[in-house]
């Protein structure tokens, strides 16, 4: 079935098709029609499926119908919310609707912390149909009593697993306090577990499940791999492979905000362009990181799991898991980064011997073994003397004057 066959906005269907979307996803194609009925959804799709647009397209539509009742268009009122964990995730949503609503009069807007919040206000005070937001910017909003949810008619809860955490399950139960007693709840994520299914499913009303491939979640589109590496070498093997693949877009996964730092000046210290991007950073430089990497004009973003759940950049050749992740479940988020849509993918993650650990609940976690990378110990050897990195480390230096010492010595008992 074809985009141009749903019952559906023909406004919606003329953006769609100018996106190149013609036939819906499996998730797309599962979700819809629920949503269109006004159902509660708990919906899991691999990463990479097009789980923003499966819910995106029937809000859009329902809301644009609503209005095309009236002659006149009225000012805007705020009838959907879409809260999202991370504020990449909220301006990228907000432009995925704003893309398939760009012919309809329906008024998007994003808040998330970071940035001034005058603009935000100010966008609220004027109308909004669809409200993209942190729960952070979102609360401080509310008392300050600059937001209202007291006409929301859909609440959307993009990476469920993740907001429904120990950490964001009060925040979700305290705006649902807020919203009208008959909104529609829409759950979307990759992964989810028991916990968190019981969380949901206790805050909605008899929602529908739909999952597509919950046996693999992780795409078929993505080849990965593993390397076994030591941690003080990595810096190393991540030197080879951008030297080696110049054309490649390749986004690394580290552990920590400090961990990424260092890669990244490890990076420069032997002339490679990167950017880096985590918490840490103001949300100006994180937008200006983005923007490069996503253009093309830097072809390696060094970032934490900040970048792993639900970010859609395009053209992402390999996903490399610098440090492996402490939670399993971030392993597929993370090498869902690529290989995205039909497009196919590489992964490959460094593994330390400390990390064998963390290697073997990942691979328990997606339910299969992840192939071993073979270096043996020439290769090894030959990818450490690759670098042009220029030593730097007190006990490289030591042992090097130690083996010339060594060698003067020797040198002399034979004279």
């Amino acid at each position: 079935m074809k985009f141009e066959q749903y019952n559906i906005s023909a406004d919606i269907k003329e953006s769609l098709a100018e996106l190149g979307f013609k036939r819906p996803t499996d998730i797309q194609f599962k979700a819809i029609p629920s949503i269109l009925k006004g159902e509660d959804v708990l919906a899991i799709a691999q990463t990479g499926t097009g789980k923003t647009a499966a819910f995106a397209i029937p809000i859009l539509h329902e809301l644009w119908r609503q209005d095309s009742r009236f002659r006149k268009r009225r000012q805007s009122k705020l009838r959907c919310l879409v809260m999202v964990p991370t504020r990449e995730l909220a301006v990228q949503i907000a432009t995925v609707f704003e893309q398939i609503g760009q012919y309809t009069d329906l008024e998007i807007l994003a808040i998330f912390g970071g940035i001034e919040q005058d603009d935000q206000i100010r966008k609220l005070k004027q109308g909004v149909d669809v409200l993209i937001a942190t729960p952070g910017r979102m609360f401080d909003l509310i008392h300050q009593k600059a937001l209202n949810l007291a006409t929301v008619q859909v609440l959307v809860l993009d990476e469920a697993d993740h907001m429904l955490d120990l950490g964001f399950i009060k925040d979700i139960r305290d705006v649902i306090r807020l919203l009208p007693p008959n909104h529609q709840t829409l759950f979307f994520s990759a992964t989810i577990n028991s916990e968190i299914k019981d969380l949901a499913y206790s805050i909605v009303r008899n929602p529908i499940r739909i999952q597509v491939s919950p046996e693999d979640p992780v795409s078929k589109n993505v080849d990965h791999s593993v390397a076994y590496v030591e941690m003080d070498d990595k810096r190393f093997f991540l030197e080879r492979l951008a030297k080696e693949l110049p054309d490649k877009k390749i986004l690394v996964f580290v552990r920590t905000k400090v961990r990424a730092e260092r890669v990244y000046s490890a990076m420069h210290r032997v002339g490679l362009n990167a950017v880096v991007m985590h918490g840490g950073k103001e949300q100006e430089n994180r937008l200006e990181a983005m923007s490069e990497f996503t253009s093309g004009q830097v072809k390696m973003l060094i970032t934490t799991d900040v970048n792993a759940r639900g970010i859609d950049i395009p053209g992402v050749d390999y996903v490399v898991n610098y440090d492996l992740p402490d939670l399993p479940e971030n392993y597929v988020h993370r090498v869902g980064r690529t290989g995205r849509g039909v497009k196919k993918g590489l992964a490959v993650s460094f593994c330390s011997s400390e990390e064998k650990k963390s290697l073997g609940a990942i691979q328990e976690y997606i339910g299969k073994e992840i192939k071993e990378m073979i270096i043996d110990k020439s290769s090894y050897r030959e990818t450490i003397a690759f670098s042009e990195e220029i030593p730097h480390d007190n006990w490289r230096h030591l042992l090097e004057e130690q083996a010339n010492l060594n060698d003067s010595r020797r040198k002399k008992k034979k004279k």
